[in-house]
């Protein structure tokens, strides 16, 4: 064994010891200050909190991975507990790589939190205080010293009712969604060759940036030597240089980074693997060619997406409307053009505006994807008003010229009324999902920001590409109908589905919150209504500023809005899902796994319309409940309505940030994803 191999084990026994005999005398005065938090302070009976070790180094300092490679050490508590209290492992955020003298260190060189799973008795009785207290150590660094450092961490809960404050939980997710995800399928290695081979189960279509597998299995590879990783399929290859101090055993775990703070927990067993793919480059992305298809694949679903929303009924009786307005009698060549761009440039800028607030979320740590805004019963209840207020102007109740709603769906002329036109078109399409856009958008979230924006700008543009054929293409104006008294009629007529999307957004509503803020946004919704039909008169009569009544009842939706509840789950509320299906776990899912059994997952929302269309005519049918009962095929439901991070974290490890997405696991331990579309002909021959 070479001196070279020895030296990584020898430094980093040595650190360890220094950790154990001079962690009593650490300074006090760390160079990486560490805090005790608890998602909540009011743990419930019988619940399970998240815990975190908060750890803030200095600049130039950093702190270690559970596998600190070639020197270090990871961190740990010495625990002093209530009886009946556990705590659960410390879990680690993805790493980074840090070379120091030619030795490789997983180390976290800007602040990270290790998470602990905190079990409270079922018998704990409100009110009972609940001390945690230990003794923390952990290996602080800097590219010329290391310091061992300890302190004392302890934290006061009190059992209570369980709540989580808003903030507390933004800060938690933020924690949580920088954990590497469980990957979910069987990964293979081979060692042989002076080599150690690993095939990583991953969706061709996916990308990825920077790809790194950190072991956490020590002794298993040259942690310095460089690894070459290459995609094969739908599989990752990595090969990397093997340790001269042992082969692997029966498994070797890990996570193989795939972008910024992102990652997959996997386990890795002796198998086939097959011969490298195509090389991913050093800077982290696809050989040439790869990353541009997967943004083309990208950008033609998200097209393809936005030109299917129009077929939406809350995106089409707006859409046909100002279609049919440029059929007027005088409209010219120019003035069809000018709107045509100006409707476009509403509804692009309010995609890309969309996209930048998604962004900002996910990295602030939030588990964001499309439809997120409709998570917040807020935004719902302000989507509600405004489609009341949009049925209510295409029944001819009121035209409400001042803002421009009434002139700009009929008979609006110019670039103004036709951008707001497009903007409205935009906000008003969040409560659609249609086909191709989760797997187009999910890609979007995993590119870069520019690619991510451009993906979004398609999205929009392809929902404004009808509008645009019409407006610049002549022949098809020409086929459009000459203007007449049935416009009008057609305008009542098309009130109906924006009626039945107002109707839809309150059953959200109800679902997400419970009848008490439903009757609240009903009767908001009911008030609107009476304001709107008092303009109507008022302009009936040619008085002037015959929407000042619109004002109080305006301020009054605000207020109702700004105060409304954070999202919960009603009480009144049935679970969603089949019937027999079971509540999406990631650990019950493990489990049908480990015992062999076909299981069908399917994520779904409220305010999906297209996942509550597949219920309807496909999941829920007689006949393919009996084929899954017969077949013995577990159903599992993942409820996104009001958002869960655990949901959200999932989704992105199947590339995917929306929904609906269904995944079919066979005996074999194959995942199939299924269409977006379902039939029971496709269901039941899953059976088969």
């Amino acid at each position: 064994m070479a001196v070279r191999d020895i030296l990584p084990l020898t430094v980093r026994a040595l650190l360890a010891l220094l950790l154990v005999l001079l962690g009593p005398a650490a300074a006090q005065a760390a160079h990486i200050a560490a805090r005790l938090e608890a998602e909540t302070l009011r743990p419930a009976p019988g619940s399970r909190v998240t815990l975190a070790l908060s750890m803030v180094p200095e600049r130039d300092w950093h702190g270690y991975w559970q596998n600190p490679g070639d020197a270090g050490a990871p961190a740990d508590i010495a625990w002093t507990l209530p009886a009946g209290v556990k705590v659960g492992p410390m879990r680690y955020p993805v790493p980074q790589r840090l070379i120091v003298q030619g030795l490789m260190n997983y180390v976290y060189e800007r602040p990270y939190a290790l998470l602990m799973i905190l079990d409270v008795p079922r018998g704990a009785k409100p009110g009972t205080p609940l001390k945690l207290a230990g003794k923390a150590r952990w290996l602080a660094c800097s590219p010329i010293i290391c310091v061992p450092e300890q302190g004392m961490v302890a934290i006061d809960l009190i059992v209570g009712d369980g709540a989580v404050p808003p903030a507390s939980r933004a800060r938690f997710d933020g924690w949580r969604a920088r954990l590497p995800l469980p990957l979910g399928q069987p990964a293979s290695f081979e060692a042989k060759g002076g080599k150690v081979r690993l095939a990583i189960p991953f969706p061709k279509g996916r990308p990825v940036t920077n790809p790194y597998f950190y072991p956490a299995t020590d002794g298993v590879i040259d942690y310095a030597a460089p690894q070459a990783i290459s995609r094969k399929g739908d599989r990752l290859i990595v090969e990397m240089k093997a340790s001269a101090l042992g082969r692997p055993g029966a498994a070797i775990d890990g996570v193989i980074a795939i972008g910024p703070d992102r990652g997959l927990a996997l386990t890795a067993r002796p198998g086939k693997v097959p011969a490298a793919g195509v090389p991913i480059v050093a800077a982290g992305q696809d050989a040439p060619g790869g990353g541009w298809r997967t943004f083309a694949l990208a950008l033609g679903g998200a097209l393809l997406g936005g030109v299917l929303l129009n077929l939406m009924p809350c995106v089409f009786p707006i859409l046909s409307l100002k279609a049919l307005s440029l059929a007027r009698s005088g409209e010219t060549d120019r003035q069809a053009r000018i709107e045509a761009v100006a409707y476009a440039g509403g509804v692009i800028l309010s995609c890309v505006a969309l996209a930048l607030a998604l962004l900002a979320l996910r990295a602030g740590g939030a588990a964001a994807g499309w439809g997120f805004q409709l998570q917040d019963p807020r935004m719902v209840f302000a989507l509600l008003l405004l489609v009341t207020a949009i049925s209510l102007n295409l029944a001819g109740l009121f035209e409400l010229r001042a803002i421009g709603l009434g002139e700009a769906l009929t008979r609006g002329q110019g670039a103004t009324p036709a951008f707001w036109t497009g903007v409205l078109a935009a906000l008003i399409a969040t409560p659609c999902s249609g086909p191709f856009m989760a797997g187009a958008v999910g890609a979007a979230l995993l590119l870069p920001p520019v690619g991510a924006v451009a993906i979004f700008a398609g999205l929009g543009f392809g929902l404004a590409l009808p509008f645009l054929a019409i407006g610049f293409i002549p022949a098809l104006r020409r086929l459009l109908p000459k203007p007449g008294a049935w416009m009008e009629r057609l305008r009542h007529i098309l009130a109906v589905p924006m009626f039945l999307t107002a109707l839809g957004l309150a059953w959200v509503l109800g679902r997400q919150v419970g009848v008490d803020q439903l009757v609240v946004g009903l009767g908001a919704a009911l008030l609107l209504g009476l304001a709107l039909w008092w303009v109507g008169a008022r302009q009936a009569r040619g008085k002037r500023h015959s929407w000042a009544p619109l004002l109080p009842v305006a301020a009054l939706a605000a207020a109702l809005i700004l105060f409304a509840p954070a999202t919960t789950a009603p009480a009144t509320a049935s679970p969603a899902g089949a019937p027999g299906a079971e509540p999406f776990s990631e650990a019950r899912l493990a489990a049908l796994q480990t015992e062999r059994k076909p299981v069908f997952l399917y994520f779904t929302a409220d305010w999906c319309l297209t996942c509550k269309v597949n219920e309807q005519a496909a999941i829920e049918r007689p006949v393919v409940r009996q084929a899954f009962a017969e077949a013995g095929i577990a159903v599992m439901v993942g409820d996104w309505t009001n958002g869960d991070p655990a949901i959200g974290r999932f989704l992105e490890a199947q590339g995917r940030s929306g929904v609906p997405l269904y995944l079919f696991y066979h005996r074999d331990g194959r995942i199939e994803t299924l269409p977006q579309l379902l039939t029971p002909r496709l269901l039941t021959g899953l059976a088969a």
